[in-house]
């Protein structure tokens, strides 16, 4: 899934090296293949999650980037928390895992 790419910056580490290899080719297709973009866009498909929820961002994730995280949750209008975790890349941290079962809890309770 693809969040917030122009954001993301120009990358050409994994995931998001597909756009910028494509791009770097063909240089007059940028304006639509951004425009594009946007409509897979889990920032902009954020803004139609009717749940609460809970995300988590790991500071040094090279596979989701933090920004990307941050794009999402900015978009959610529902209820919402956010986990950071400054030393912790894609793999959630144990302690992150507890506070999604509570967050489950709470919920079906």
């Amino acid at each position: 899934m693809v969040t917030n790419a122009p954001g993301a910056g120009p990358r050409r580490d994994a995931p998001y090296t597909e756009v910028p290899e494509f791009l770097a080719h063909n240089v007059d297709l940028i304006p639509a293949a951004l425009d594009t973009l946007r409509y897979v866009d889990c920032a902009l498909l954020a803004r139609r999650i009717t749940a609460r929820c809970l995300l988590s961002a790991g500071l040094m994730d090279t596979i989701c980037p933090p920004s990307t995280v941050f794009a999402a949750y900015n978009e959610i209008t529902a209820g919402k928390d956010l986990s950071v975790h400054p030393f912790t890349g894609h793999a959630v941290p144990t302690a992150h895992v507890e506070r999604q079962l509570r967050h489950l809890r709470d919920f079906l309770l």
